[in-house]
């Protein structure tokens, strides 16, 4: 028997047979039956064989399947005794979707696919020896920290390190996009370089000129960002990775761009073909004044970027609108046109409906807590990255006149539920930093000016968590109640206060901090000023209990800190993100991401398989009341969740709101009726901006046919 010809198996039978209840009870012991069959089926028998771990890495050197370099960097004597610890750790996947994921998606194969060359040991043992870059302390705490589940590298890092042939180690990226042709044609040519290597991209159109604006030195005049966007969907569309995925992007543009109606109308359902764009994803940024104007009913001008720029000087981005708005409809040079802000509100609830976009930025609510010097002008294809950029200039020979700072995206994760048990948090969360150092120190983004500058300067990278809702379950703790959100302030203000430490640490060491530290609020220590008053403690019983064996840094703690920052600085420019989670997810064994689970056993549609079902972590009799599925949760306690993690985390948190076609009138106090209409969707996202979220990623739809409207797509951030 090999992997091409697995004949007769029955881990898929008994998989399925979860979905069956008996005597009215979920058969979870079949899961177990069909993990174990898995390994006796498939793994056991189609896995390659060594006398020991040296002999392993020699074959995988000699036949190109790994890198001698970073093999080279340790004592085989370490590596044999590394290897070992590993393997007493005694791991075991938890259920059979886990294992399966692991195996078809992580560990390496033969050339021709017949054979396993990894198990779940070895993958960590490369990863942990890739990252610690010949520092044996620090590989061994990787080593510890992976295999217990306690930190789980993004997708691109955990399947690449240490592979020979392999992509890039970080997860997508941010381009901006300013008004000249130049800009143009080089952000095209950076969107195929982008996706060619393999990760998501998003860019910012909002600098762009919008349709009929004038063209300087040309009689016609300018076709605005449609025709713009529908070149980006065919660069990501033409590079692929020869057709292993498909390219992805999404593209950003400001509410109170001339262009914006446009711009939402490429993704409805019955546009024009010579409009409609298919895979590309829409995000919108929204300054304040937006909800403002839209609150009273009020109409709003849409200013031309291009008189904007020629007014101000500096691209459209880069004017505060909120700020600036009364300022810019006096302004007879400032070219303007008048819609209705309801009505624009309204447009935007009924994409979200239809497809489940735009995803949206609340920018202004993004800068006001951004402690760096610059302005946040956009996000990411999943839209937790926010950090600051700068635009670049290009003379006509595509040649930087000024090179600006784009963005590459560093992920990587805790699992909540490990991580609470943790003997030593802080020390978990130091190997963490370590790890994503090296993967921002290492990576070298030539063919993109840009995003290389970018990534020199400011190293930044995104820990995020995942797991909440299986640790609130395990708990007793339903999703959204007050001890909920209690522990979700504290969980996030450690990874802070860990995260600074280590960051703080890795300057002193370097003599070298991000570039710009000087003038951001940690160099004047404005930013911990919230925390040097010591709010930040456990409240409750619950939440005292839960981290009684955790340290809590006390008001003396911040202010020491702060002090160790002022001094020495940080070599981070950014640190925490929270993004979504895919696949890797399932081989921790818990929830995605923050958000509530979708179903408390969930059906997967695997490729060539069929479906396969996922019964929630540590679901039993105890635990199932607290399994109540997001589509019958009031998404106001999503919210609450967040804006509790936001409190702590310097860019943003992937939040996905979900909703059924026809809704529970009991979940809203506003309904009258059961159909969710477009205003249940504005007053969400009106109660998202003044609870301080700083951005929404998708809108998912239930509809009464079983279908998802607006399922997540992303592959590229992921973790």
């Amino acid at each position: 028997m090999s992997l091409k010809n697995l004949g007769d198996v029955s881990y898929f039978r008994l998989n399925n047979e979860i979905n069956r209840p008996v005597n009215g009870q979920i058969p979870l012991n079949k899961d177990k039956e069909a993990l174990e069959a898995f390994f006796k089926e498939n793994v056991l028998p189609n896995s390659m064989v060594f006398d020991s771990i040296s002999q392993k890495i020699n074959y995988l050197i000699e036949n190109d399947y790994i890198e001698a370099e970073f093999i080279g960097k340790y004592k085989s004597e370490f590596i044999e005794s590394l290897a070992k610890d590993l393997q007493e750790a005694d791991f075991h996947f938890q259920s059979f979707m886990a294992a399966y994921k692991f195996y078809q998606q992580y560990a390496l194969k033969t050339n021709d696919g017949t054979a396993y060359l990894e198990s779940i040991e070895d993958r960590v043992l490369f990863n942990a020896l890739y990252f610690a870059d010949g520092n044996e302390v620090l590989a061994q705490d990787l080593a510890r920290e992976m295999i217990a589940q306690r930190y789980q590298p993004a997708t691109p890092s955990f399947l690449n390190a240490g592979r020979s042939r392999r992509g890039e180690l970080v997860s997508c990226f941010l381009i901006q996009v300013t008004d000249d042709m130049n800009a143009i044609g080089r952000s095209i040519n950076s969107a195929l370089q982008l996706s060619r290597i393999g990760g998501g991209v998003g860019i910012s159109l909002s600098n762009l000129r919008e349709a009929g604006a004038p063209i300087k030195g040309y009689a016609g005049a300018a076709s605005g960002v449609v025709p713009v966007m529908k070149l980006f969907e065919d660069s990501f569309s033409y590079s692929n990775q020869l057709g292993q995925r498909q390219g992805a992007g999404v593209v950003y543009l400001d509410v109170f761009h001339p262009d914006i109606l446009s711009f939402l109308s490429t993704k409805k359902e019955n546009a024009d073909e010579k409009i409609r764009v298919k895979t590309l994803s829409l995000g919108v940024t929204v300054p304040d004044k937006f909800y403002e104007l839209a609150r009273k009913n009020e109409d709003m001008y849409l200013f031309s970027p291009y008189t904007v720029e020629k007014e101000y000087g500096v691209p459209y981005n880069y004017i505060d609108i909120t700020e600036k708005y009364d300022e810019l409809v006096a302004n007879p040079n400032i070219t303007k046109t008048k819609i209705s802000a309801r009505e624009l509100e309204t447009e935007i609830s009924k994409l979200q409906q239809e497809s489940g976009y735009p995803y949206v930025v609340n920018v202004d609510t993004a800068n006001r807590s951004n402690p760096i010097d610059g302005k946040i002008v956009m996000s990411n294809l999943c839209s937790e990255i926010l950090q600051v950029q700068k635009p670049s200039l290009i003379n006509d020979a595509q040649e930087f006149v000024q090179m600006g700072t784009d963005i590459s995206c560093n992920l990587g994760s805790t699992n909540i539920v490990n991580m609470m048990a943790s003997p030593d948090f802080g020390r978990s969360i130091k190997a963490m930093t370590r790890a994503l150092t090296f993967v921002t120190d290492s990576s070298n983004i030539e063919a993109v000016p840009t995003i290389k500058n970018g990534n020199a300067q400011a190293h930044t990278f995104g820990l995020g968590a995942m797991g909440l809702h299986s640790f609130l379950a395990r708990h007793h703790m339903e999703y959204g109640s007050p001890e909920s959100i209690e522990f979700t302030d504290i969980y996030f203000m450690l990874m802070n206060y860990w995260t600074l430490v280590e960051s703080n640490a890795i300057a002193r060491e370097r003599g070298q901090s991000f570039v710009g530290f000087e003038k951001s609020k940690y160099a004047d220590g404005t930013y911990f000023d919230k925390y040097v008053t010591g709010q930040f403690q456990p409240k409750s019983a619950k939440v005292k209990e839960l981290f009684a064996k955790h340290f809590i840094p006390q008001a003396g703690d911040w202010e020491a800190l702060r002090q160790a920052v002022m001094k020495d600085g940080l070599y981070h420019q950014n640190r925490l993100a929270v993004a979504p989670n895919g696949s890797i997810s399932y081989i921790n064994d818990v929830s995605a991401s923050i958000h509530p689970i979708i179903q408390r056993i969930e059906e997967r549609q695997e490729k060539k398989i069929g479906k396969i079902y996922y019964p929630a972590s540590g679901l039993s009799t105890d635990t199932i009341p607290y399994y109540t599925s997001a589509y019958d949760m009031d998404m106001r306690k999503v919210i609450d969740v967040y804006a509790a993690a936001t409190e702590h985390v310097d860019q943003g948190l992937s939040m996905t709101l979900f909703m059924r076609s026809e809704l529970p009138q009991e979940l809203y106090e506003w309904k009258t009726e059961s159909k969710q209409t477009t205003r249940d969707l504005s007053i969400l996202r009106n109660y998202a901006f003044n609870k301080g979220i700083k951005s929404i990623y998708y809108i998912r739809t239930f509809t009464d046919n079983g279908d998802e409207v607006g399922a997540n797509q992303c592959e590229s951030c992921v973790i």
